[in-house]
């Protein structure tokens, strides 16, 4: 599974974009995604109040999806769209 741990301070937490399989570069999508909202609002009480209102909104559900469709474009290139050597 490509589930990222926390890396000690001055540490990569991101040390390739190479995954094993399709769904590891999709999981590694996700945690791109939600570590970019981590990133973009670190305030956790700030982000938790605003959940309720962007999870009931489609456009903010497309949105997500896009952010994560666009991180495994990225992700499948940078392994070669995982074809055999």
């Amino acid at each position: 599974m490509a589930e990222q741990t926390a890396a000690p301070a001055g540490a990569t937490w991101l040390p390739s974009l190479v995954t094993a399989s399709p769904q590891e570069g999709f999981e590694l999508a996700v945690t791109l995604a939600r570590k970019g909202v981590s990133t973009t609002q670190p305030d956790k009480s700030i982000l938790m109040s605003l959940r309720d209102t962007y999870a009931r909104d489609p456009d903010s559900l497309t949105a997500a999806s896009h952010v994560v469709a666009v991180h495994f474009q990225t992700i499948a290139a940078a392994n070669n769209y995982w074809r055999p050597d």
